[in-house]
């Protein structure tokens, strides 16, 4: 088998199975999570706050990105099917025009800032290295597809808009309006699932390195107030109150 077709035979596999693959860095976490909090040894308190708050920072600036696509994505793009590539149109405006990868991105920053919240330096070099791998298989199947069926389109878009860091000189409006609804509806779950990771890290880091069980009341209070907000809007999902009409 010839290596482009290798490649678009991984990158299907790992498409279909995206939304559980990641779960295999648990284990490496875990053993991470024994060699943590190595900024409050070194800087105390202050050092460790600031840390923390830098972590959530990046990660919650992968949300922003991925809010940034929700809010302005039209239908027939951008969707979360597990099966196969399905794209009804071709998406080129809006944070398409300054990077292809959008969603990637966003998901990276988001990994980026929780693994850095562990504060072991070989589990982010290890976790980086692994996304690299998983998502340019992907990215290349996904990018073969694209080619076939929008052609020059594509092709154009491609060669003047970057693969995955983002060049802010090339924006494009988007066409339609920002739709909240539509970010509600389609990252209803992602800010509780960055602060629900966020506290069982602070958790476990504590009890794998000293042995105690401590809920923090910044963490504890995050996390009971993204929780309400996540059962809200899956209520609200539920009985179809977040539906835009061509979104």
């Amino acid at each position: 088998m010839a290596l482009r077709e290798d490649f678009e035979k991984q990158g299907a596999f790992l498409f279909r199975r995206r939304s559980y693959i990641p779960l295999v860095i648990l284990p490496v976490l875990i053993a991470a999570l024994f060699h943590a909090e190595v900024i409050e040894r070194l800087f105390g308190d202050f050092g460790e706050v600031f840390w923390e708050a830098l972590c959530l920072v990046i990660s919650l600036s992968g949300l922003a990105l991925r809010v940034g696509v929700a809010g302005y994505v039209p239908s027939g793009t951008s969707g979360r099917n597990t099966k196969g590539q399905a794209a009804g149109q071709l998406n080129i405006t809006g944070m398409y025009s300054v990077t292809r990868n959008p969603l990637y991105l966003g998901n990276f920053l988001i990994m980026l800032g929780a693994l850095m919240f562990v504060e072991v330096w070989w589990l982010v070099l290890l976790g980086s290295a692994g996304f690299w791998f998983y998502y340019e298989r992907i990215i290349f199947t996904e990018e073969e597809f694209l080619r076939e069926k929008f052609g020059n389109v594509f092709l154009d878009w491609a060669r003047q808009t970057p693969v995955f860091f983002p060049d802010f000189r090339r924006w494009r409006r988007p066409e339609l309006p920002f739709s909240l609804k539509t970010v509600l509806r389609r990252e209803y779950a992602a800010l509780f699932g960055i602060i629900a990771s966020f506290t069982f890290i602070d958790i476990a880091a504590d009890l794998a390195t000293e042995r105690t069980l401590e809920i923090k009341p910044f963490w504890a209070f995050l996390f009971v107030s993204s929780l309400i907000m996540y059962i809200t809007l899956l209520v609200l999902k539920k009985k179809k109150k977040l539906h835009v009409a061509g979104r």
